[in-house]
């Protein structure tokens, strides 16, 4: 008895097996058949009609259902983007991102690539945060934006990415700076130049490199070092002249000069520019 129960028990066991192995196998659709055909559009409209909605996790399910369910449907690979998609918008950053990859690692050739690289580089870019916090997102971003460039230079998603990229290297900059004020308000000179200098020779191009030579100046003066202060403010007169932090620089200098010889500054000046 005991036996024959062993037998209908491992009977049951194999037939549950078998059953699973057809589920996570899936089904081909026959395209030929309308009705089939109708079964798969009818889940992808559900699965719309869920994003649409903002009900973001469950659209998000809905198109995986439709990926497990009809994998060899022509409906598949769209409904794999539009799941990442879905948890893009749902803010779920880190699956988007494993979503995004998946999908890359699967579809290297298809016609929305691009889209795929381009989410998953929002996905690290609507988390860039305040300066004063690490900037391990905003580096992520820079990295796969640039990417996007690389890889598909005339795509429709290459120009945005080129624009987000400049902001990017800007936030960066800016967190430089906010590191530097502060190592300067402490009147920790040397690490306060340090990072003035790394937005002025990686940085240059960004809005904070006028601020950043007047840090400078202000830093090598604070230190006694006035001709590496006036160099500073020469090179920023140079380059932003009507600049209110080379007015500030230049005054700066000139108040440091008060019992050397009048006009030295200028002359510093002059002799950087002429």
């Amino acid at each position: 008895m005991r036996t024959l129960k062993s037998f209908h028990w491992l009977i049951a066991l194999c037939v549950s097996l078998m059953l699973v192995s057809a589920c996570s196998t899936g089904k081909a659709v026959d395209e030929t058949n309308p009705a089939e055909t109708a079964v798969v559009e009818d889940l992808y409209k559900q699965a719309q009609g869920s994003l649409e909605s903002g009900l973001y996790e469950t659209a998000s399910q809905q198109f995986d259902d439709i990926e497990r369910l009809h994998p060899y449907s022509v409906w598949a690979k769209r409904a794999s983007l539009m799941s990442a998609y879905a948890l893009y918008k749902n803010e779920d950053y880190d699956r988007a991102v494993v979503a995004l990859d998946r999908f890359i690692q699967l579809h290297p050739a298809d016609e929305r690539v691009d889209y795929a690289y381009y989410l998953k580089a929002m996905s690290y870019y609507d988390q860039i945060s305040d300066v004063r916090r690490d900037q391990k997102m905003t580096r992520l971003a820079l990295d796969n934006l640039q990417e996007i460039v690389n890889r598909f230079p005339d795509s429709q998603y290459a120009r945005d990415a080129r624009l987000k990229i400049d902001l990017t290297i800007d936030h960066l900059a800016g967190q430089e700076m906010e590191i530097g004020r502060y190592y300067l308000r402490q009147r920790i000179y040397n690490a306060a130049i340090r990072r003035f200098k790394t937005v002025v020779d990686e940085y240059q191009t960004t809005t904070h490199t006028a601020e950043a030579l007047y840090r400078l100046t202000e830093s090598y003066m604070a230190l006694g070092l006035v001709s590496e202060a006036k160099r500073n403010a020469a090179i920023l007169g140079h380059n932003y002249p009507g600049s209110e932090w080379y007015q500030d620089a230049y005054d700066l200098v000139n108040k440091g000069e008060v019992n050397q010889e009048p006009g030295l500054f200028s002359k510093a000046w002059n002799s950087m520019t002429n």
